[in-house]
């Protein structure tokens, strides 16, 4: 007996090798892989794919899940909804998170709020952030990229995407020169000095950012010399400090008095009267700006907005992930109970879900596409959104055949969508999946192509013709 479980093990481990997709031997070695490609409507899989139930970071195809959900507990008429109200002798504007909201919205706010009435307010004006609770970062963020658009925090008072453009530039004399436009209530200094790339590599420099807490940035470390400055978009660390300075302005220059303060938090109750709106473009809109490019915000701020809904309460990471969890559970059937969920954006290192359940909320989402409209408006290989510069499919057969949303974090390299037949149409879903990639650094010049690229170009070649071939009879 203790002879035959070695041989059995063997043999297991052999049969699950012959099977492996071929092509996943051109990553480097330690990669995790887990992959779907099945026929939406008929039982047929791709050669040598057989997904695992193993967990992985999904990072942004999460978005998926995200807008299924948004979609099927909000609806198509959702708009997120600031408004102004007169409390007493207080004005009060109410933020709920829109993450859409630009500083011409604001502006529009005051001037219809002036011209119904509100020339001058005498007590103070509260900016009410009690739509959201809880941390505006997600659990697994990591600290080093908290300083960058792409992770501006999800808070209740939420303008301009919380993000600032700015630019460095490089000088002759070895330092640089930090421009950020006069009206942004940010400061930023600069340690950074101008080097040459063989001094630049042989210091092992590069360029640093320190974020502080009060909109102040730092920024560090060394930059090549370059003849056009380098853009540079700064995540806003204090949203209401940054908001208070910009209805500040906005005061001033729509000539309305403020007596008192502007203010943070709930007014005292007092009798309210709703003096101006702005509402948000509906949720469609939304929903494709997010998928389309990969916008993180949009998809946290819906993810908060989800658990304030849904369980009638301020709303957090914590009870918007629950509520996604639920949703997608109690309308599609489909248990995602397993996944380990730490916001809606898939920018937590700590979220997890298996291929097979994207897989899953990808047959729905074709099956119910009538109604959900979410194919419709995810990007197109080598056409739209994130997946038109996308180096493994910009060129034939690769580009335009292929529907998907695209996913990468350190390590982590991942596409869930559909392929498409001849005619266009969604034909097969296929979810990658690939983690732990770290391939081996080359210090030479000489251009290779990324294994990961590699490996894409031999997948997505493989689903479109997986996707195209003529039925068996």
């Amino acid at each position: 007996m203790r002879l035959r479980w070695p041989l059995l093990i063997f043999s297991s481990l052999l049969s699950a090798f012959s099977q492996a997709y071929p092509h996943q031997e051109v990553l480097p070695e330690g990669s995790r892989i887990s992959l779907v490609a099945e026929k939406l409507s008929e039982n047929a899989e791709l050669d040598g794919v057989h997904p695992t139930e193993q967990l992985f970071p999904p990072a942004s195809t999460l978005k998926i899940v995200t807008a299924l959900a948004a979609k099927l507990e909000l609806g198509d008429n959702f708009r997120f909804r600031t408004k102004l109200e007169a409390s007493g002798s207080d004005a009060v504007i109410y933020f709920v998170g829109d993450p859409t909201l630009q500083t011409n919205d604001l502006k529009s706010l005051l001037t219809l709020a002036k011209k119904n009435g509100l020339k001058r307010i005498d007590g103070d004006l509260w900016l009410d952030n009690s739509a959201f609770t809880g941390y505006n970062r997600a659990v697994g963020w990591p600290w080093d990229i908290l300083g960058v658009c792409y992770s501006a925090p999800a808070s209740t008072i939420t303008l301009n995407n919380n993000c600032v453009q700015a630019s460095i530039y490089t000088q002759k004399d070895g330092g640089t020169r930090v421009y950020v436009p006069e009206h942004q209530p940010i400061r930023v200094t600069s340690t950074v000095e101008t080097v040459s790339k063989t001094i630049k590599k042989s210091r092992h420099c590069d360029l640093g950012l320190v974020a502080n807490p009060d909109n102040n940035y730092k920024l560090t470390g060394c930059l090549v010399e370059r003849e056009k400055p380098l853009p540079l978009k700064f995540a806003v660390q204090d949203p209401e400090l940054y908001t208070s300075h910009r209805l500040a302005a906005l005061l001033k220059q729509l000539n309305i008095e403020l007596s008192g303060k502007i203010r943070i938090g709930s007014a005292p109750e007092k009798q309210r009267k709703l003096i101006a709106m702005h509402q948000s473009e509906a949720l469609p809109d939304i929903l494709e700006e997010m998928l389309k490019n990969s916008d993180n915000l949009i998809a946290d701020t819906l993810t908060k907005t989800l658990g304030a809904k849904f369980f009638v309460q301020s709303g957090s990471f914590a009870n918007g992930t629950e509520a996604i969890k639920q949703i997608i559970f109690a309308n599609t059937g489909i248990d995602i109970r397993n996944a380990r969920l730490e916001d809606g954006s898939g920018l937590s290192r700590n979220n997890r879900i298996s291929a097979t359940k994207m897989a899953e909320i990808l047959r729905y989402i074709w099956k119910h596409e009538d109604e959900l409209k979410l194919i419709a408006i995810m990007p197109k290989s080598g056409e739209s959104g994130t997946l038109k510069y996308r180096q493994s499919m910009r060129k034939l057969p690769i580009k335009g055949q292929l529907i998907a949303k695209s996913g990468s974090l350190y390590g982590t390299y991942n596409m869930a969508g559909y392929g498409l037949d001849k005619n266009g149409q969604p034909n097969t879903i296929f979810v990658q999946f690939v983690s732990d990639y770290f391939p081996e650094k080359r210090d030479d010049n000489t251009p290779v192509i990324a294994p990961i690229t590699h490996f894409e170009q031999l997948f997505y070649n493989d689903i479109v013709n997986f996707s195209q071939a003529i039925p068996k009879k």
